[in-house]
């Protein structure tokens, strides 16, 4: 979502992201938010400058945002990793707590248990599965 119009977004679609993507085309609504009341709420409007600062939420079914990150307009996101992270959260979510996805775990990679066993025991988990990093 950004303070860009919808005239704006498909002149991004049509002559930018569809030749960045490979299937040519986003693969999720791009949403307008002219008066930046969206970003308002969640702090990265910029009153002065009319738009939205760069920012990312990760949003669950639920409502609550389980992860978000704010860059400055000269550095891009990396979407990589924004997928990686929603997977995470999802296998999270789904194992009810039971699972935790250490830092750069992607799906079919070890995973942590946590609880009182796993505590000052990180590290062994780290070095015998090396998957973690």
């Amino acid at each position: 979502m950004s303070t860009d119009s919808m005239f704006v977004h498909k002149m991004w679609q049509d002559d930018e992201l569809s030749r960045m993507i490979t299937k040519g085309k986003v693969p999720f609504p791009m949403l307008s938010d002219g008066g930046g009341n969206v970003g308002k709420v969640y702090g990265v409007y910029d009153e002065a400058g009319g738009v939205d600062v760069r920012g990312r939420f990760l949003i669950d079914p639920d409502g609550v945002v389980q992860g978000f990150e704010i860059l400055t307009p000269p550095v891009g996101r990396n979407v990589d990793e924004t997928l990686r992270q929603i997977q995470a959260f999802q296998l999270v979510r789904e194992s009810k707590g039971a699972k935790a996805a250490p830092s750069g775990w992607r799906p079919g990679k070890p995973v942590l248990t946590p609880g009182p066993d796993l505590v000052g025991k990180v590290w062994k988990q780290w070095t015998v599965n090396k998957a973690f990093d």
